[in-house]
């Protein structure tokens, strides 16, 4: 596939700032804020007092501040605990969603493109680790090294207006932005999980794989649903987890998967037809439907037999 534009602007966007941001943000996600250095980016998961799913949210330590991210579906419910928890004089936070926009550039010559339009060394780019963050020559732009997506790319974040600028040129060149069932394909592909598709608001976050997927660190100190998440990796497991189905046709959301007896023992949360692994679905099925065995899927008026594969 030849380059493409991914808008990511409608996420939500927020600025933390203060000799205790890090402290501040660290107590209410899983991940180690604390230990981010400049330049580094990472993963976590805010959650209830019970243990489930608020928001998948990225954190990236810009040197002045920590640049914090999160999908649209989960902005609100966010925001309302950031505003809740954080106490503004020692950690300022500002919503900075509406005077900024991210943009992603994807495909075999992202590098190249973002390199020569950014004034940024191709090397540097390339040396950049996953969810790594640096700065465009002039220093007005960000550019993060993206897994969000099974095509390998960049977010550049900013003011809006030079976002735009950068989108309008992009397009000049002959950019196209990524279709939407080209933009769900890839993210399946990669194994991500969405909220409010794959995941909601009852999910704890190892049913969805946000331990292996790096989002959860088991030797920071205390964060908000701390309690249950740690009791689950040190003496007990989940009863579901997020697994790929692989068909030979493709599954429609909410299909429900069943088991050698008939017994329902999951359902179809995305389905898309890849062109690389033909029709694939993300499923949350019971922990006993091991990876690697055959499960029935009743799609409708259909019944398909389909692959279960971990989701890596």
């Amino acid at each position: 596939m030849t380059s493409v534009l991914v808008d990511r602007s409608d996420r939500l966007r927020m600025s933390f700032t203060g000799e205790k941001a890090k402290e501040s943000l660290g107590g209410l996600v899983t991940n180690d804020v604390v230990a981010l250095k400049t330049g580094q980016g990472i993963r976590a998961v805010a959650l209830t007092a019970k243990g489930r799913v608020i928001a998948l949210v990225r954190v990236f330590d810009r040197g002045t501040d920590l640049l914090l991210d999160c999908e649209p579906e989960s902005a609100e419910s966010f925001a309302a605990m950031i505003k809740k928890f954080v106490n503004p004089r020692t950690a300022k936070y500002t919503v900075i969603t509406d005077s900024t926009g991210c943009l992603g550039v994807h495909g075999s010559k992202a590098a190249a493109i973002v390199a020569e339009k950014l004034g940024v060394d191709i090397a540097a780019l390339n040396a950049l680790p996953p969810l790594g963050i640096a700065k465009s020559a002039d220093g007005l732009l960000d550019v993060i090294r993206s897994t969000e997506l099974s095509l390998p790319g960049f977010d550049v974040v900013g003011e809006r207006a030079a976002v735009d600028a950068l989108r309008a040129t992009l397009e000049q060149d002959g950019l196209a932005r990524l279709a939407p069932t080209e933009l769900e394909t890839a993210r399946v592909e990669v194994g991500l999980p969405r909220f409010g598709t794959d995941m909601d608001a009852e999910t704890i976050p190892q049913e969805a794989n946000l331990d292996t997927l790096g989002a959860i660190s088991f030797t920071k100190g205390c964060y908000t649903g701390q309690e249950v998440v740690a009791r689950i990796h040190f003496r007990g497991h989940v009863n579901r987890h997020l697994r790929w189905l692989s068909t030979a046709e493709p599954l429609t959301r909410g299909a429900l998967v069943l088991d050698s007896e008939g017994k329902e023992v999951g359902d179809v949360r995305s389905a898309v037809v890849s062109e690389r692994r033909g029709p694939l679905a993300i499923a949350m099925v019971r922990r006993e439907v091991a990876p690697g065995s055959d499960v029935t899927v009743r799609d409708g008026e259909r019944t398909l037999v389909a692959r279960v594969e971990a989701i890596a």
